[in-house]
């Protein structure tokens, strides 16, 4: 008698099949590098000189920052002559990608790649967002767009539309961005699961936005150590982390620390590395923001059930300060087995 089963695809979107061969061969080699892929420096609308601003993170003990300054790319080459250190600290260049329609601002980090890129404009928001990603993709960068409710620019439906961004800014630490939306606007991470449900590939960042030093006591002030990403790699060079980040292999975080995270065929497992009394909510989250289970303990795991129920599945990790860290999707698909 012949009969038609229905098995679960996992497709790592977060953590790729290949790279999850890595790991199980090579665990021990793995580490996690904190960094910040979004930051100003008086080359654009930063408040200090580049030196400045990365010593600033090389004495907060991050791992790797990426310079990104208004349509301008700020050489590394000295700076890591200056403050870089083997598999201890390192500078990426990059750049802001600040583009226009009409009064709405696009603005996209070009991370690594090459030359600069110079705004593509468009008769619309999604146009030149679209346009301004094949420019920076052209250029071999790793993309990743910004503050998505800067301005109310970018609605569900232009980033739905939009195709070839690797990253999106689910937290942003400028004061300014509208992070969680209000009046009717979802917020930024509502905007990632509204791409995630179109069949998008991206992956969401936490970033400083850092343009001001000269103001550490002012919460106006857009400085450094609010979001960051942990990314993990066998090495801190910047062609590990830049592959790390194309492929998802990171967290996002705003002060939450895990110290592990893994997808295999059945489910999803993340570890919390604890801090003190505080305590933790897990939400795994599926196909259009749907909180699909809680947990409090860890690590804490989630069995997948089916793409009708999920579609993906994301982590996010919320403790009792307010303090948040974000999971990579993992897309969960259906494959047709045949069999007598």
């Amino acid at each position: 008698m012949r009969r038609t089963a229905l098995a679960i695809a996992v497709v790592f979107i977060g953590l790729t099949a290949a790279a999850a061969g890595r790991q199980a061969a090579s665990t021990a080699t793995l580490r996690w590098f904190k960094g910040n892929t979004h930051t100003h420096t008086l080359n654009s609308d930063g408040d200090s000189t580049p030196d400045e601003v990365v010593r600033s993170y090389r004495e907060l003990r991050y791992s790797f920052l990426v310079l990104t300054d208004h349509n301008f790319v700020t050489p590394v080459d000295g700076l890591n002559g200056l403050f870089a250190a083997d598999d201890r600290f390192l500078v990426l260049r990059g750049e802001e990608v600040t583009d226009r329609s009409g009064d709405k601002p696009v603005h996209l980090c070009l991370l690594g790649g090459s030359g600069v890129v110079r705004p593509q404009g468009g008769t619309t928001p999604a146009e030149a967002l679209q346009r301004d990603i094949d420019a920076m993709r052209a250029a071999g960068a790793v993309v990743q767009i910004n503050h998505p409710n800067f301005g109310w620019a970018l609605s569900a439906g232009d980033l739905q539309a939009a195709r070839g961004a690797h990253l999106i800014e689910i937290f942003n630490g400028h004061p300014q961005v509208n992070n969680v939306g209000s009046g009717g606007e979802p917020g930024a991470e509502a905007l990632w699961d509204a791409m995630l449900a179109a069949g998008a590939t991206v992956f969401g960042v936490a970033s400083d936005d850092t343009h001001e030093l000269k103001r550490p006591w002012s919460k106006q002030a857009a400085g450094p150590g609010r979001g960051w990403v942990m990314v993990r790699a066998a090495r801190l060079t910047a062609d590990a982390i830049l592959e790390a980040l194309r492929r998802g292999d990171f967290y996002a975080s705003t002060g939450v620390e895990l110290t592990d995270v893994q997808a295999d065929a059945r489910g999803l497992t993340v570890a919390i590395r604890q801090q003190g009394s505080t305590k933790y909510t897990v939400q795994f989250i599926g196909k259009g923001g749907r909180v699909l289970e809680g947990a409090v303990a860890s690590p804490a795991r989630y069995d997948f059930r089916g793409p009708a129920d999920e579609g993906y599945v994301r982590a996010k990790i919320v403790d009792s300060n307010g303090l948040i860290a974000w999971t990579q999707p993992v897309a969960v698909r259906a494959t047709s087995e045949r069999g007598f």
